[in-house]
């Protein structure tokens, strides 16, 4: 943002999300803070629809919060990162998941945790359905896929191989670590490999808002505009 104008701009787009109740930008710091309830993804569509970059740092707190990225193991595609679902833990037994997807054939598809987090055979190996805990909805009966928090829920993919699904499920951020995620249009399965279409990724926990304000990865040491730049190129902005 350069000027007033930018930041009036950018004001808009994001007051205009629904959930989104004020707005306040700093220009010398480059930052818009936000107060309301929607989305981190909805928040920085909208702001590159200004046509300006944006990065989310972080999420929720330290140790409340974690990350999935979802990739394809089909050998036949070359740009494998198509979702990300980004975790914050906001009570004991509540969870916010922000899932976003680009790359897969249009379609409704589930996301689903898995028992274990070994992905060496993609979606294969990943065990059945995370099923730590069925809760009995008081006055109703319920079928396990309504009470298994393993299944966390779907998300419809349009023509142009983007979806976005925010969802809340009753579970803490540290049951999830260490687990892996599975975004297919099959529940249950059985899973391919070689299908293009199952993505599949391990649950990491990951630094809270400004936790880390340079490094996306130490091992990489990669900061975070050069991460996105990549990202980019990827198609996956």
């Amino acid at each position: 943002m350069h000027c007033e104008g930018c930041y009036n701009s950018v004001s808009a787009a994001v007051g205009a999300i629904s959930g989104i109740e004020e707005t306040r930008g700093n220009l010398k710091d480059q930052t818009v803070w936000v107060k309301g309830v929607a989305p981190p993804s909805a928040i920085v569509t909208a702001i590159e629809n200004t046509g300006r970059d944006a990065i989310l740092r972080g999420s929720g707190s330290t140790d409340s919060s974690a990350v999935c990225i979802l990739e394809t193991h089909s050998s036949t595609v070359l740009n494998k990162v198509r979702g990300l679902a980004r975790m914050v833990q906001v009570a004991p037994k509540m969870t916010l998941v922000d899932l976003t997807i680009n790359g897969l054939a249009p379609g409704q598809y589930s996301a689903t945790v898995r028992q274990t987090g070994d992905i060496s055979r993609g979606a294969e190996s990943t065990g059945g359905i995370w099923e730590a805990l069925k809760e009995k909805v008081t006055g109703a009966s319920a079928s396990p896929a309504e009470t298994t928090r393993g299944i966390f829920g779907k998300v419809d993919v349009d023509e142009k191989g983007r979806g976005s699904v925010f969802m809340d499920q009753p579970v803490a951020i540290w049951e999830l670590i260490g687990r892996s995620m599975v975004l297919s249009k099959s529940v249950e399965g059985p899973f391919q490999r070689q299908d293009e279409n199952t993505l599949v990724g391990v649950i990491a926990r990951s630094a809270g808002v400004w936790d880390n304000d340079k490094m996306v990865c130490s091992c990489s040491g990669k900061n975070v505009w050069q991460e996105r730049q990549e990202q980019v190129v990827n198609g996956m902005a």
